[in-house]
């Protein structure tokens, strides 16, 4: 299992990724077992493989005009499902816009998801979520706030309380990753820094986005304790994770991993990759799929036979398209909802621009 040894062996400065498992599921190290039972393991592939589902039949509804702009998943699962395993009730998760999975283990409805992308606010509701913010856009910004959490946890004297935060590569361009970062470190907060770095920030490259060796190291400027991690191998991802979580509810402060992965489907489904990436870089990390990867050790570790995979799937289809469903009949919100939460009494300007609006709506109809 992965320990503070381990971390020193895999300092960021030797720019040498923890892998637990080839491009074929196989165990690099032959004494290496899992630190999971053959029911994790089993569950962890089938949660893997809903995600996927899900994912690619969200991409499916926005090209038939029945949702907006959506940001696929497709590749990046390993990271997600892994950060569920390890995420507990009580811990905080600071989203940015690509972690479907960890959305769903965290208690989040695929309903939910899919009224977020269909442009309806009861799609952040997180009704079955504890301690989770809303889907963040704007890109780093949501950085700031976990360190204030961790801050706030630490205030209150929690115990075996964490943050994840997520960012993707492009984010730690911004501003507020730094300033996250340093100030995490200052209040010693309990955040769990997680960048999917995917290669891509929409078309821009790593090797353009950055001169450092990897994005890990930048953790050392702030003396946050930093992992370089192949984001599309399960083992290695939750190991990373597991240990970080322990390393932050100890009260040693913050910890930051760049978990390494590729963004295998569009940025957005606005996107189109082909204009700037090659079909044989798609190729190269094909073979690294986590799926893949995963139900690879599966079979070399005799842990199942994977045959009613197929069935599985349809039935995973069965409920996806019952959730968009129920989604797509969700009743709009009204119109009130959208200035009465702002202010305890609503100004002028929102006065006016409410009337507005009501006046268009009666000559609309």
């Amino acid at each position: 299992m992965f320990d503070y040894k381990t971390l020193d062996k895999y300092n960021p400065l030797l720019n040498k990724a923890y892998q637990l498992i080839d491009d074929a599921g196989k165990p690099l190290d032959a004494k290496w077992k899992p630190g999971l039972d053959k029911a994790q393991i089993l569950k962890a592939y089938k949660d893997l493989l809903f995600e996927r589902t899900a994912d690619l039949m969200a991409v499916s509804y926005q090209r038939q005009g029945r949702m907006f702009t959506y940001p696929p998943n497709l590749g990046q699962e390993a990271i997600h499902i892994a950060a569920g395993m390890v995420t507990k009730e009580q811990d905080w998760l600071v989203p940015a816009f690509r972690e479907l999975g960890a959305w769903l283990a965290k208690g989040v409805s695929l309903r939910e998801i899919f009224l977020y992308f269909k442009g309806h606010e009861d799609g952040s509701r997180f009704q079955k979520a504890n301690r989770m913010l809303p889907v963040s856009v704007p890109i780093a910004s949501q950085l700031v706030h976990a360190a204030g959490l961790g801050y706030a946890i630490n205030y209150h004297k929690e115990k075996d309380a964490a943050v994840f935060a997520y960012v993707g590569d492009g984010g730690t361009s911004e501003g507020d990753f730094h300033e996250a970062l340093n100030f995490a470190a200052v209040w010693n907060s309990p955040v769990i820094f997680v960048v999917q770095n995917n290669q891509f920030a929409i078309s821009v490259p790593l090797k353009m986005q950055t001169k450092s060796l990897n994005i890990a190291v930048k953790g050392i400027a702030y003396n946050v304790p930093s992992l370089l991690v192949d984001g599309n191998d399960f083992f290695a991802m939750h190991e990373a994770l597991a240990f970080a979580r322990q390393h932050a509810v100890s009260g040693k402060g913050p910890f930051l991993i760049e978990a390494r992965t590729y963004r295998a489907g569009a940025h957005t489904t606005s996107d189109d990759p082909t204009k700037y990436r090659s079909k044989e870089e798609e190729e190269i990390w094909a073979e690294k799929d986590p799926l893949k990867r995963l139900k690879g050790y599966i079979k070399h570790a005799k842990l199942d036979a994977l045959k009613d995979e197929e069935k599985l799937i349809a039935e995973f289809k069965k409920h996806i398209d019952s959730e968009f469903e129920a989604a797509e009949k969700h009743p709009e919100y009204p119109l009130e909802d959208v200035f009465a939460y702002m202010y305890k009494e609503l100004p002028d300007e929102l006065k006016r621009q409410k009337n507005n609006y009501e006046n268009y709506l009666r000559g609309a109809k």
